[in-house]
């Protein structure tokens, strides 16, 4: 590590971080003459510009400014340069420190998560996987190609980086197999429903799998919208049928068919945390509930918690069984994630729909064109969705 900077300010969030005038980026190698387009002077503030564009999307602000901060206290403490003196070749060095962020005392946060406001505070909670560190470095050119076009910087020392089309996997691996789902189920099943507490958590974990599974929902999508987003309406033969409403990745919106074992597991949910079973129109009652307290939004990192613990459970009871397989299929559930469950979702839609209505369900095109035939093709994708896709409870 330099000695530049003082301990008590070597790492710290990029609001509170000092940095003395020959790391701040104001005569900084890589900065560029002439007039800039922000009125920045030093290498905090430029980040600051930058993020400023964010401000709206609050995932977004916070995974880029997750990412330059990173980089920006790796510069000045590891590297002892500021951010405006980085070359193509501390970038590489850069690249495998983010597999092994040591000393990991410096780097790490030790135990749980803490605040930004908290001395515990570590911009790590540990190394970062070969697709974490590669879309580190797609978020940093964005921030690097966005200071050259603002005249701070000269050029992007990450432009020198070999472009490489990204292989498109022949299948996705990154799912839960039949049998894996059934286990999962049987966990959430088998959890405890004693007290009022446990109540609870059970129906609120087996309405949040619901929504993962049936909805395809990302868990961020889960935390930021409402049950206000279900609505029903007639189909072509006249029936009703309901549908939900979600803002999703990019602040697009989708249509997701709510099929009647979804509508069925929300009318449970609701019953339970005292609600009628079927929303009102722009209710704002979160998709997703706290026990107990007031109905606000929950955080996108404990539902990511609640969704591994499951994990986790359905791991430690296949690994009781002793055997050697148990323990391969135990160590596979520990590795998964909230998004292994969208993937699931499409792998299931995909064995048995067309692969239109499974791209629209899931949002990974823009929703489809307003025209004459939108209602039908919408009716097509719900009785699809109604008639191929279940969850089984």
């Amino acid at each position: 590590m330099s000695d530049l900077v003082p301990e008590t300010t070597a790492i710290a969030p990029l609001e509170a971080v000092r940095l003395p005038s020959q790391l701040d980026g104001r005569t900084g190698t890589n900065r560029a003459t002439g007039h800039a387009q922000i009125s920045a002077q030093t290498d905090i503030d430029a980040v600051k510009a930058w993020l400023a564009c964010f401000l709206d999307k609050r995932t977004t602000f916070d995974s880029y400014r997750k990412e330059a901060e990173r980089l920006l206290l790796w510069a000045t403490q590891e590297c002892g340069k500021p951010l405006s003196s980085l070359t193509h070749e501390d970038l590489l060095v850069y690249k495998r420190f983010l597999g092994n962020p040591e000393p990991a005392a410096r780097w790490v946060v030790k135990g749980r998560k803490w605040s930004r406001t908290d001395p515990r505070w570590r911009p790590f909670a540990g190394p970062l996987a070969a697709t974490s560190q590669r879309q580190s470095f797609v978020i940093l050119n964005t921030m690097f190609s966005w200071l050259v076009e603002a005249g701070y910087l000269a050029g992007n020392p990450l432009s020198l980086s070999r472009k490489r089309g990204r292989k498109s996997d022949s299948r996705v691996t990154r799912f839960l197999e039949d049998a894996l789902w059934t286990e999962v189920k049987v966990t959430i099943d088998s959890m405890p429903r004693e007290t009022n507490r446990e109540r609870e958590h059970y129906h609120r974990v087996r309405w949040l799998f619901t929504l993962l599974y049936l909805g395809g929902l990302r868990i961020t999508e889960v935390v930021q919208n409402t049950m206000g987003g279900f609505f029903v309406r007639r189909n072509a033969r006249g029936e009703e049928v309901w549908w939900l409403e979600v803002l999703g990745k990019g602040e697009k919106t989708r249509l997701v068919p709510a099929t009647k074992e979804l509508m069925d597991e929300l009318a449970r949910y609701r019953r339970e945390n005292g609600l009628s079973p079927y929303p009102f129109p722009d209710e704002a009652t979160p998709l997703l509930l706290p026990i107990g307290g007031k109905p606000r939004p929950m955080k996108r990192g404990v539902v990511h918690l609640i969704v591994k613990e499951v994990f986790n459970r359905t791991a430690t009871r296949i690994r009781e069984r002793g055997d050697a397989q148990s323990e391969i299929v135990a160590t596979r559930v520990e590795s998964a994630s909230a998004h292994w469950l969208r993937h699931t979702a499409g792998s299931n839609m995909a064995n048995s729909m067309d692969l239109r209505n499974v791209r629209d369900n899931l949002g990974h095109t823009s929703i489809a064109t307003t025209n004459i035939y939108l209602h039908t093709e919408d009716d097509q994708r719900h009785e699809e969705t109604e008639a191929n896709h279940h969850i089984g409870w």
